[in-house]
């Protein structure tokens, strides 16, 4: 809408002071909108027949002073009016909006604005996590002993149940035996637990009410059974047709669109990911990434492997078909872009991941991993971004946690002067997520003798202790998590290498010892971790052993003489002091 004119603006002819904006607000409030107009024209009329100073209307000489009085005067009235005016529709949807502290009064609204028609994954996706939202919310209540509670949502969870149902078999191409009887036992137990919340409520007797919360309990968990059952099945469905959608298209548009739905069928969760693996995801995208009209969407193909492979049936699937072979031809292909190799690098991130125990029966790897580790380094040093470079790193750190071999491959291909000389660079190495990978690489390199060498020659001891110095700058709980591991995983490092005099020498004359009490006896300063805590006293421990004479006596006799556990014990009830 306009804005009214204001002063110095010239109102438009033959609309007296209100202009087009006048015609536009009569024309919003209707039949209405034209009485309030005349209305509104007659009492200017009537006000400006006595003018401040005495003067009349009849008095004002100029008609253009006149019409500027007369515009002025419209606009003021206005104001004062819609002081006075209400929206009934509005008024209308307060008074029958009920104001709830109960936080599952938000439920009915969460299909605002659901999925489109012909939609069936998004159906099912909304649906699903609506009515686990209520069986989850239900046995809450039930815990409470909230009878009104359960039966009102036990009722809403039946029209959920049934809405799903419905609407999923109108867009669904066919519906199987096996989920027809599922509906069926899903839709009687909704019914079942609808009706006997209801008899609860009149119930008053506590021993009967206690049996019969009982019985509501089984029937809430077959009820949830069912339903998962029902979700499972539909979602297999949804996913076969995807898998056959991609091995059977070789138009580009629709295989890119299909694999950016499984994308999203995955980060949905694990479970999810198991019904693609288990129903040929892996292998329609191993199939897209071998053919050379389709290099396009070899990173978008990638990316989805890569969170497949989460769980353990995407790690097999990933075996049997030669995946890691065919990473390997990725990362050591130049001609491929530094976006697809990078793709390439978080899929081999995933699968060597030291958290995931059933990555380390991946055998294939172990003939590839030559040729992956030297891709890998390449790619760190020639990284345009920082994002880039940090899905290298995570691949490389995951390695040297895979096999012993990789940290000697590393040595060979100067691994350690590409990484510490990354760590100059803000571009590739500006995060503590990307300096936890270089610190964790360096810690597993440094158990090998000749890599003390290597990390004196390229200044590496310095950057170990600006790393005992890592300090969040948004302070999210995930970035706090980062930085305590670069100092732990620091601090390990430089115990590991100060084995070799000499390393340990420069860390003394760089100060290291000052910095490792100030975090063994400063807890902010560690952000209260005792994983840092043992690694700062391992390490200082080691230095002192070559270079006692850094120490002060109290430190010496508080942090180095007594055993470890005491130590840690002093240094973990330490009070801070602000004085």
């Amino acid at each position: 809408m306009r804005r009214p004119p204001g002063n110095g603006e010239a109102a438009s002819e033959g609309t007296g002071g209100w202009g087009l904006w006048g015609r536009q607000e009569a024309r919003r409030l209707g039949c209405a909108g034209h009485d309030h107009c005349r209305q509104a024209l007659l009492q200017i009329g009537i006000n400006m027949m006595a003018l401040p100073g005495g003067r009349h209307l009849d008095s004002t000489p100029l008609p253009s002073q006149r019409l500027h009085l007369m515009q002025v005067d419209s606009v003021q009235r206005w104001m004062e009016d819609l002081k006075l005016m209400t929206e009934c529709e509005c008024m209308c949807v307060l008074q029958a909006k009920p104001i709830s502290l109960e936080e599952d009064a938000q439920s009915d609204l969460i299909l605002a604005g659901g999925p489109g028609p012909g939609d069936p994954l998004q159906l099912l996706l909304k649906r699903g996590w609506v009515i686990s939202t209520e069986l989850r919310r239900i046995g809450q209540k039930l815990a409470q002993d909230r009878w009104a509670r359960v039966h009102s949502m036990s009722v809403r969870l039946t029209c959920h149940a049934r809405s799903m149902v419905s609407e999923y078999s109108a867009v669904s191409r066919s519906s199987s035996q096996e989920m027809g009887q599922i509906e069926k036992l899903l839709m009687e137990k909704c019914s079942e637990l609808s009706a006997v919340t209801e008899r609860c409520l009149q119930v008053e007797n506590e021993h009967v009410l206690k049996s019969m919360k009982a019985c509501v309990s089984e029937t809430l968990s077959t009820l949830g059974r069912h339903f998962g059952q029902l979700l499972e099945l539909a979602l297999t469905r949804e996913v076969q047709a995807l898998v056959r959608k991609i091995n059977a298209s070789d138009n580009i548009y629709t295989t890119e669109s299909t694999t950016g739905n499984l994308f999203s069928l995955t980060q949905e969760g694990a479970p999810l990911c198991r019904i693609i693996a288990k129903e040929g995801g892996v292998v329609a995208l191993f199939k897209v990434c071998r053919q050379d009209s389709f290099r396009c969407l070899y990173p978008q193909a990638l990316r989805t492997l890569a969170s497949i492979c989460c769980v353990e049936e995407g790690v097999h699937q990933l075996e049997k078909v030669d995946g890691v072979l065919c990473l390997a031809d990725i990362l050591t292909d130049d001609s491929h872009s530094e976006a697809t190799r990078a793709e390439a690098a978080a899929v081999v991130a995933q699968v060597t991941s030291p958290h995931l125990p059933f990555t380390q029966h991946l055998g294939s790897f172990l003939e590839s991993m030559e040729e992956i580790v030297t891709a890998l380094v390449k790619l760190c040093q020639e990284a345009s971004s920082g994002e880039v470079f940090l899905l290298a790193s995570a691949a490389l750190a995951n390695i040297t946690f895979f096999d012993t071999m990789a940290c000697e491959m590393l040595l060979q291909l100067n691994a350690i002067r590409v990484l510490l000389e990354a760590c100059s660079d803000k571009q590739r190495v500006d995060t503590p997520y990307t300096r936890d990978q270089i610190v964790t690489i360096l810690a597993n390199m440094s158990v090998l003798e000749q890599c003390a060498s290597d990390i004196i020659q390229e200044n590496g001891v310095q950057l170990i202790m600006g790393m005992l110095s890592e300090k969040p700058r948004s302070g999210t709980p995930a970035e706090v998590a980062a930085c305590e591991r670069v100092q732990q995983k620091a601090a390990v490092t430089l115990a590991r290498l100060s084995r070799d005099p000499a390393v340990a020498r420069e860390a003394v004359r760089l100060s290291c010892m000052s910095r490792l009490i100030e975090l063994c006896r400063s807890p902010s300063e560690r952000n209260s971790s005792d994983a840092v805590l043992v690694a700062c006293l391992a390490a200082l421990r080691r230095l002192a052993g070559v270079c006692p004479e850094g120490l002060q006596d109290s430190d010496f006799q508080q942090l180095v003489q007594p055993r470890l556990v005491d130590s840690f014990l002093l240094c973990s009830n330490m009070e801070e002091s602000f004085v």
